[in-house]
């Protein structure tokens, strides 16, 4: 789902080193040259696999419980920070939510703010951005630092200067009237930027669009839904599961023309491998979330694409949720492995940790399903998914009918769904070690009642269409989070560190054999390969940014941004835990479906969040803030 709203106020890692082999389909020489320096974080993903793994180590084990604090720098916003800061060389550029003020700072003179770039957005488009203002970071290539814009303005900045080089509109309206945005980190790849789009509760038709680098010329675009010419599809020769997926499935799988208003928006992570010649990203909710709307598999919201990176035509696709019940958007990252031992065979595969609580490896050269295992024993609303391929169900969940929104039908509240429409993990990012052969995953530990609704459609309006309450997993620790170790060749949880609240940062893994990640507290904490905690600090604010790490004059440094917020931190993000607040969204949101009760309207307000996380507001307090950690001189 994105936008969400406030709608008031030992495998080998796939990394770019490894991956610029290959067959004269070599990547952007410049931005490889970056990635392959462990000194940089010259992507938001660390690397074109998505692993965020650092080969730097003089942070390690051992020395980690001596971090402490070198330098701080605010970015003056009091919002959701998603996302983190890259650095290239001697440079850091941080990005801001709303309005997306980017700095460049310099790392020899003390943060010393190079340049700022403060984008001129019409106000109009904050109300439409769902669960908070995020975003989740800029790109670098050709000189230039990439910026998605709110607005959905694409904007390459002189990395020099902070100077405009060219500006172009990745979406209709940039008033807000068609209720999209843009929350997505760019990727550059190649001579070419990929940028999605936002808006899957305002009826925002999914697309994603290559850019070229030089002057923002578009290169190809591609459509979620509709006819084979618009989603760059071929009826033969696309697959789906070793199967063409057939003329136009992106239309004859929906009613009528509902395609049209079918969301499947792609606001997530975008990997690439050079070798292939194929970028992967995953699509998101169909619209509307009501169920019984929408009758058919809603092809292809909830999906893994793999795409030529030249042309953007599809190669293969997966649908992990047909005909989604419960907002389980398919968004986040995937991760890329060489050479993984799956039953004695080794295979280049892509990992996918789904918001429905499966966890997907796949071959990512064919799109053959390999692994699909629970990642949280909580989730419930389907009991597995068809692994044998002679079965008219392989790859299909088996959805469980007491939890199915669609059987229950409209106007019926569906209780004790696990995991909640946020997911078993949302957009924050896990780490994969290649040291460990391990993915250490952030996630959620929390289950909803969902009750869907008419909704009609009406451009720039909310489309929502079901209220939605959420609470911790029952009988279990709790609280709502894990952190947990994944072997994705077995499918299995090797170990699980309970949270409080979920854990919303994106992690990092070392060749310090150390592992970081962040809570919604506020605070960042460093454990071993075994889930030991080796360190902890609490910054000024929650954690939803992703913890990233880099060398400068010989000393490694830990970064990472501060701000409660998104979906999780809505509540206080948004100021949706008063009644006044909490009633202005549901009236919003919901209209003649609001609740009147005041409990019942500040505990699902926020898309079900604001009750969830309540407790929140006892442990921190809106901010804004990036915080460098290092060893003692």
């Amino acid at each position: 789902m994105r936008v969400r709203a406030n709608f008031i106020k030992s495998a080998l890692v796939t990394t770019a080193v490894s991956l610029s082999l290959a067959g004269g389909v070599t990547a952007n020489d410049e931005v490889q040259k970056l990635i392959s320096d462990s000194k940089n974080w010259a992507i938001p993903t660390g690397d074109y696999a998505n692993t965020r793994f650092s080969k730097l180590n003089q942070i390690n084990k051992d020395n980690v419980k001596k971090l402490q604090v070198k330098w701080t720098f605010s970015t003056g916003v009091l919002r959701g920070h998603e996302g983190g800061p890259l650095v290239i060389g001697d440079v850091m550029y941080v990005h801001a939510p709303f309005p997306n003020t980017v700095y460049a700072l310099d790392l020899n003179n003390d943060g010393k703010i190079l340049w700022k770039y403060e984008p001129k957005q019409d106000a109009n488009v904050i109300p439409i951005m769902c669960c908070d203002t995020v975003n989740r970071g800029v790109a670098y290539g050709d000189g230039k630092v990439i910026l998605n814009q709110a607005d959905t303005t694409v904007v390459a900045l002189d990395a020099k200067t902070g100077k405009v080089m060219w500006s172009v509109k990745n979406g209709e309206d940039t008033a807000g009237g068609k209720g999209e945005s843009g929350t997505s980190a760019p990727m550059v790849f190649k001579d070419k930027v990929l940028v999605g789009i936002s808006g899957g509760e305002f009826g925002v038709r999914g697309h994603v669009t290559a850019y070229n680098l030089k002057d923002g010329s578009v290169a190809w675009k591609a459509y979620s839904t509709g006819p084979d010419a618009e989603t760059l599809m071929d009826g033969e020769k696309t697959t789906h599961l070793g199967k063409p997926v057939g003329k136009d499935s992106g239309v004859s799988s929906w009613e009528g023309e509902q395609w049209k208003q079918g969301g499947g928006t792609t606001w997530g992570w975008y990997a690439f491998d050079p070798k292939l010649n194929l970028v992967y990203y995953g699509t998101g909710n169909p619209s509307t979330w009501n169920p019984v709307q929408r009758p058919g598999d809603n092809k292809w919201s909830m999906t893994i694409f793999a795409r030529d990176a030249d042309t953007g035509m599809a190669k293969w696709v997966y649908q992990m949720t047909p005909h989604d019940e419960w907002d389980f958007d398919g968004v986040n990252e995937m991760i890329l492995v060489d050479g993984m031992d799956i039953s004695g065979q080794k295979r280049d595969v892509l990992v996918h940790f789904d918001r429905n609580g499966f966890a997907y490896t796949m071959d990512r050269g064919n799109g053959e399903l390999l692994v699909a295992k629970k990642y949280d024993p909580a989730v419930n609303w389907a009991t597995e998914v068809v692994m044998d391929p002679k079965s008219k169900e392989y790859g299909r969940p088996q959805v469980v009918a007491k939890y199915s929104t669609q059987q229950n039908g409209e106007d019926t509240n569906t209780t004790g769904v696990c995991p909640a429409a946020l997911g078993t993990k949302d957009q924050q990012p896990a780490t994969y070690s290649p040291k460990t052969g391990l993915f250490y995953v952030p996630t959620n530990h929390v289950c909803m009642d969902y009750e869907p609704y008419q909704v009609g459609y009406t451009a720039g309006q909310p489309y929502v269409g079901a209220t939605v309450s959420m609470y911790p997993a029952p009988n279990s620790h709790g609280g709502m989070g894990n952190f947990i170790a994944w072997d994705a060749a077995k499918g299995e949880i090797v170990w699980s560190k309970p949270e409080q609240f979920s854990v919303w940062s994106g992690a990092l893994s070392t060749d310090g054999d150390v592992i970081f990640y962040g809570t919604l507290e506020g605070y960042i904490k460093a454990v071993d390969k075994d889930g030991k905690e080796l360190y902890k600090f609490k910054t000024p604010s929650g954690i939803i940014g992703n913890i990233n790490t880099f060398e400068h004059k010989g000393k490694q440094y830990v970064a990472v941004l501060s701000g409660v917020g998104g979906w999780a931190g809505i509540g206080l993000a948004g100021g949706l835990l008063g009644a006044e607040g909490a009633a202005a969204w549901q009236q919003a949101v919901a209209g003649q479906k609001a609740p009147t009760e005041e409990e019942k309207s500040i505990s699902t307000a926020g898309l079900g969040a604001v009750g969830g996380y309540a407790a929140l507001a006892d442990y921190t307090t809106l901010g804004g803030q990036l915080t460098v950690f290092g060893l003692p001189d």
